[in-house]
This record gives C-alpha cells, sequence and structure tokens, in this order.
C-alpha cells in the first residue's frame, strides 16, 4: 500500500512561490532592458527566445529542486546552483534559436549581454533576500520553536548550529534526555541549554502543541527508544526530524532538510507547505464556488425539506478536528432526531431510531454532506482529504490505532482516497478504521493535485452512494 519512490520530497516553503515569480520576472526584465538599450523594437522572434529560455529555466530548477528550502543552507551553494541553472538554460535556448527555430533575430553580442545581465539580477536579488529573511528572523520573525531529543554529542552539535545562526529563525527550547537533567554547555561558548525533561516530557509537550518541530538526535543503538518516540509522537502534530538519515521507519510525507549543512530528513510532515499549499487552496475555492453555484438551489430545497419532516433545525454543526488537531465546526444537514456533539457521540448503525426518514436517505446519498463545502470555502476543509471523525471518535481511536492523529496533517476534506475505496460508513469494528486511516495516511503521502482530480472524478461514480451509509 505504501509508496515508497520519491520518498524524501525537498521543503518547498512560501519563500519559494516568491523565487519562482521573480525569477520569471528578472528574466523577463533583463530582455526588455536589453531590447530597450539596443533600441530594438520587440518581435515575435524576441517572443520565442525568451519563452524557451523560461521554460527551460524552469524546468531545470524544478529538476535541480532549487525551489527546496535552502533555510539552513550557505548562500554560496544556492547562487552556484542557480548560475549552474540559468547557464544550462541559455545554452538550450541557443541552441533551440538555431537548429529548431532558425531565430536569429537577437544578435549573439545581445544575448551574451541578456545572460550576464541576468546572471547578475538573479544571484544580486537572492542575496538581497537572503538577507532581509535573516534580519526578519534573527529578529524574532518567520520562527519555529524546536526541540532536540538526546543531549549527546550529534544533540549538542545541532544546538551549536542552532543557537549561533539565529537567521535560520529556529527557536531553541532545549534538549530531553532520559539520562541527564542538567543543563548542557555548548563547547566553546558560555551559552547553556535547558533540559526540560525526559523523553516523556517530550511527548506531553508535543502533546500540548507547543512545539513546531523535534529533532531526534538519538544514536542508532537505541533504536527501540528511537521507534517508541516515534510512535507516541505520531499522536502529536509536531514535525519530527531524525539526524542522521534513516529509512528504517514509516515515513509520512518525509523530505530533507539542512540545519546549516548537518542534514536531517523528517519522518511525519505535512505536503500541504508553500506552493503546494497555494495550489490547494486554489483548487479548493474554484471547485467549492463551481459546486454551491450548481447546488444553491437543491440545498435550498433539502433545508426546507428537514424542517418539514421533523422538528429543528435544518443544519446541524458538530466539533471535529482540522488541520494540526485544530478545533472546527462541520456543518451538516441534520439527519437524526438528536445532535450530538459532546464527549460522546455514538456512531449512527443499521437501522439507527435516531435517524429521521429523510435523514436516511439524505446520509444514504451523502446529501447531508452538502453545506461541508461553505466550510472548504471559509478554508476550514478541502474538497479532497481525510474525512473528518468527531472529536469524541479522534480521543478513543488515537489511543489504539498507531499513527492516528497523523492523518491532521493536512485540512479534512468532503470526499477522500478510504471513501472511494469503499472504507465509509460504519466502523464498528477496530480493523475497519484501521484500513481507513491507512488509505487516509496513503493519500498524504501521494498528494498530488492529479490524485486530488481524480478522487473529485471517482467520487461522482462511486463516493455518493455506498452500502455502509446509514
Amino acid at each position: 500500500m505504501h509508496n515508497q519512490n520519491g520518498i524524501i520530497r525537498s521543503n518547498e516553503p512560501m519563500l519559494a512561490v516568491l523565487h519562482r515569480w521573480l525569477d520569471i520576472l528578472v528574466i523577463g526584465l533583463a530582455f526588455v532592458l536589453v531590447l530597450w538599450w539596443q533600441d530594438t523594437t520587440l518581435h515575435r522572434d524576441h517572443w520565442i527566445s525568451l519563452l524557451v529560455t523560461l521554460f527551460l529555466f524552469y524546468l531545470i530548477n524544478d529538476f535541480s529542486q532549487l525551489y527546496g528550502s535552502w533555510r539552513g543552507e550557505e548562500s554560496f551553494k544556492e547562487l552556484r546552483q542557480v548560475g549552474g541553472n540559468w547557464a544550462v538554460a541559455f545554452a538550450g535556448m541557443f541552441v533551440a534559436d538555431y537548429f529548431l527555430f532558425q531565430n536569429t533575430r537577437l544578435p549573439d553580442m545581445d544575448k551574451i549581454i541578456w545572460f550576464s545581465t541576468g546572471l547578475i539580477a538573479l544571484l544580486f536579488y537572492r542575496v538581497g533576500l537572503r538577507h532581509t529573511m535573516r534580519q526578519l528572523r534573527s529578529r524574532g520573525y518567520n520562527t519555529r520553536s524546536v526541540a532536540i531529543a538526546g543531549s549527546g554529542p550529534l544533540g549538542q552539535r545541532l544546538a551549536d548550529n542552532i543557537v549561533s545562526t539565529p537567521w535560520m529563525g529556529l527557536n531553541l527550547m532545549g534538549f530531553y534526555d532520559d539520562k541527564s537533567s542538567d543543563p548542557v554547555p555548548l563547547a566553546g561558548t558560555p551559552v547553556s541549554i535547558p533540559t526540560n525533561g525526559d523523553m516523556q516530557a517530550l511527548v506531553r509537550d508535543a502533546k500540548a502543541g507547543i512545539i513546531d518541530k523535534i529533532y531526534i538526535t538519538l544514536p542508532m543503538r537505541a533504536e527501540l527508544k528511537i521507534k517508541w518516540l516515534l510512535d507516541e509522537l505520531s499522536d502529536s502534530t509536531a514535525s519530527v526530524y531524525i539526524i542522521p538519515d534513516v529509512f528504517v521507519f514509516d515515513l509520512l510525507h518525509a523530505r530533507s532538510e539542512s540545519i546549516n549543512g548537518l542534514p536531517s530528513i523528517s519522518i511525519f510532515d505535512t505536503p500541504m507547505d508553500g506552493a503546494n499549499r497555494i495550489v490547494k487552496r486554489i483548487e479548493d475555492i474554484v471547485l467549492s464556488c463551481l459546486i454551491l453555484a450548481l447546488i444553491a438551489l437543491p440545498m435550498l430545497f433539502i433545508a426546507f425539506c428537514v424542517r418539514m419532516t421533523s422538528p429543528g433545525p435544518a443544519l446541524f454543526r458538530q466539533k471535529r478536528y482540522g488541520i494540526d488537531g485544530k478545533p472546527i465546526e462541520v456543518w451538516k444537514f441534520r439527519s437524526m432526531k438528536v445532535m450530538e456533539n459532546g464527549g460522546k457521540v455514538t456512531q449512527a448503525t443499521r437501522n439507527d431510531n435516531r435517524i429521521t426518514p429523510f435523514g436516511a436517505f439524505l446520509r444514504k446519498t451523502s446529501l447531508d454532506e452538502l453545506p461541508q463545502f461553505i466550510n472548504v470555502l471559509r478554508g476550514e476543509m478541502s474538497i479532497v482529504g481525510p474525512r473528518p471523525h468527531a472529536i469524541a471518535h479522534n480521543e478513543e481511536y488515537r489511543k489504539v490505532i498507531s499513527g492516528y492523529m497523523l492523518r491532521h496533517k493536512v485540512k479534512p476534506g468532503i470526499t477522500g482516497w478510504a471513501q472511494i475505496n469503499g472504507w465509509r460508513g460504519e466502523t464498528d469494528t477496530l480493523d475497519k478504521m484501521e484500513k481507513r486511516i491507512e488509505f487516509d495516511l496513503d493519500y498524504i503521502r501521494n498528494w498530488s493535485l492529479f490524485l486530488d482530480l481524480k478522487i473529485v472524478f471517482l467520487t461522482v461514480f462511486k463516493g455518493f452512494i455506498n452500502k455502509n451509509a446509514y
């Protein structure tokens, strides 16, 4: 079930989205500047040269993962890759112009000037942007609270890297270690890092939501301790990284990250970061607007029928867990005589006497879920994602299913990978819920826009009506 292809992905933060647009803008402005300097009128052939170059540069950057996270890397390494990619893209344009398009509208000397101007501009704006971000992070903006599991030599080296480079924006809370509770002095500095407790304390603090990132620096001989820690931390929403790299654990959308040159691999992370988050949000807004425009009148008719066939409101809002385990209120058409929303929620079963006659029809056809497109438009849910469970059920199953809370690394969805594969409706046995979670985590590991559109398409044919929906 688990796809191990490309299991480690480079982190693409919001800054990468800015880089993508600035690259296009800088290269385009450099091209226009050369034409202006040479008093050349813009021609269709010029557009061909520009678009080919932009396409090749974008393609090479994606392939080389230039738009990943450079937060912890040296500036020279990023600049060297930018310069190399620009040179390859430009050479590709040269070849295409001569042998494919026979395009000689832009003289060779002008092309060289464009290459030089573009290179200088690409390098300088990146240096300026990196300097600005470092200054902001060193002043406390765009920071992440982090903790280190293990105060041994590797943990101390990582702590030294973090403390000596405040521009990375990592706020070190301290160590957690089973063998020592004393502050740990960093070699060659007057700085001592506190030890905030043992691994049990780390798990408690992670579940309390006060730690954004956890770096595990335990030695590999502590395999059982690491496995225990990963199992416990899967019941939190913290992003977890292991130093050095390991592949013996069940990775969830793992990606590489560097802490001032020291490699780490996230074990539990979200695919909805940076550019992916923007793509997902655009997808949700476009689809929810289109669908709401189509179903507005049917929703009014359903609301009228709910009010006419049983006493009570047409809509029912139930508390669920959203992304990162934060509570949200999910909207549904009321299908029961009761509106359970407390610490105990009983799942609907076959011939459940709490369900109204019209409510049974709504649940069987999934029409009771239609108001959740409003949740999507509000940004609380997505069209596609793990189905949200009642908070009472979350608290029940997180104790017995390993990795259960990892499904909250993305927004809950109206439809999902588990639902179109038949794991919808009542989960009267632990095996059924485990199977649903397996498909939910598989969706997170392999998320893509294409997978979302595939799920939406299949939902039309096999996601609405299901024999297990009561």
